[in-house]
């Protein structure tokens, strides 16, 4: 046997073989978050989506919610995710001047077409540099890892996937402990794209356990949909933009299908917005029993669930957020803002008051922070 090191004979075995192989490291034993699942799904009666749930990362778990998935992120319907394609290498351009010799380290990677815009360039900055996709789930790892790497000379053995659900705080300090191991003392790119903090029950709870994960020479690449008003007008359109197209309302009901055996009546997803703390416009996605009898399922481990008549399950939340409410995150968890970038939404011929922003955040104190990036970015609302 050789002495070269067994993953760089990985690399070359993947490599000669036509067959797409993609390495995996599995961070979650995946029963116990299927009986978590099943848990959530057994929560109390609420007419407002606050007692049966899936929560925050069940939704894109299994290979049914993956495929869901790429099916909406592919419909020119849904407009936040068609405005977020369009306006991220725009954004980007703006941020990567701050970022050279990072590792990436995208958390929820969706369908890898924001990782791919990234991962070119900060490869030709720093070419032994290690792309470190996080997803709870490893369908959804399989199918956005193979985007950023295609046409690129990004050498496999740099590419390590990694299943964990990085919304627990216990599993952000193992992965922090890893990549100590990994990386060393080397500054990493964190990535939150796609508005993913939105779909957190706390947004301030999920933001302060992926900044436990950063240190000095760290940085955050934040994005967010914004609003400049907040009212129950607003809350109204923040809710319809969701209604609008059929393969969303796929994709928010795919964990429904298969994890249990109801048969999905889409009539009964109903998508309600509303305002949440007086800064942000809150969207919950819930399935409704709006009927005259109770409706009754089965769970994964062969238990029935009752649906009384007016209950629901809330299915996804989303946001939209105001400057102040950004202000506030940013405090609380002690994050310094970098850059930003901004972009209006122009799908309607009306004026509306929604965008998105991205921003490059570094911990309190880090060096090369500038206050008055902050200062423009909240003036200009």
């Amino acid at each position: 046997m050789t002495d070269e090191p067994v993953i760089r004979r990985l690399e070359r075995a993947l490599a000669d073989d036509d067959f797409s192989w993609s390495l995996l490291l599995v961070g979650e034993d995946q029963t116990d978050k299927l009986a978590t699942l099943t848990g959530e799904l057994r929560g109390g009666y609420s007419e407002t989506g606050d007692g049966k749930q899936i929560s925050s990362g069940f939704s894109y778990w299994g290979i049914g919610p993956t495929i869901a998935w790429a099916h909406a992120c592919s419909d020119p319907f849904y407009l936040v995710m068609k405005a977020g394609s369009e306006s991220f290498q725009r954004h980007w351009a703006k941020i990567k001047p701050h970022l050279d010799g990072v590792h990436l380290v995208s958390l929820g990677v969706g369908n890898g077409q924001k990782d791919r815009t990234i991962l070119a360039d900060l490869h030709r900055t720093r070419p032994d540099m290690f792309y470190l996709p996080v997803d709870m789930s490893s369908e959804m790892l399989r199918l956005g890892v193979m985007e950023p790497v295609r046409g690129i000379p990004f050498p496999m053995a740099q590419v390590l996937p990694i299943q964990l659900d990085f919304s627990l705080a216990s599993n952000l300090d193992e992965l922090r402990q890893m990549l100590n191991r990994l990386i060393g003392d080397e500054p990493l790119l964190y990535t939150l794209t796609g508005n993913t903090l939105a779909n957190f029950e706390s947004d301030q709870d999920a933001l302060a356990t992926i900044t436990r994960a950063l240190r000095p020479q760290d940085r955050l690449l934040l994005e967010v949909a914004t609003t400049t008003r907040i009212d129950e007008e607003a809350a109204a359109e923040a809710a319809d933009e969701y209604h609008r197209t059929r393969a969303f309302a796929e994709f928010v009901t795919s964990a429904l299908r298969y994890n249990t055996d109801l048969r999905i009546d889409y009539d009964r997803v109903k998508f309600r917005g509303f305002i949440e703390d007086d800064d942000a416009l809150l969207v919950k996605i819930m399935y409704e029993n709006d009927t005259d009898d109770e409706i009754r399922m089965g769970l994964p481990d062969h238990t029935e669930l009752v649906l009384p008549i007016g209950d629901t399950i809330r299915l996804l939340t989303t946001r939209k957020f105001s400057a102040g409410r950004l202000q506030r995150l940013l405090a609380g968890c002690e994050l310094t803002l970098i850059e930003s970038a901004h972009s209006q939404f122009r799908h309607t011929r009306r004026p509306t008051p929604f965008g998105l922003d991205l921003l490059l955040l570094a911990p309190k104190g880090a060096q090369g922070t500038r206050r008055t990036v902050a200062d423009e970015m909240w003036d200009r609302r």
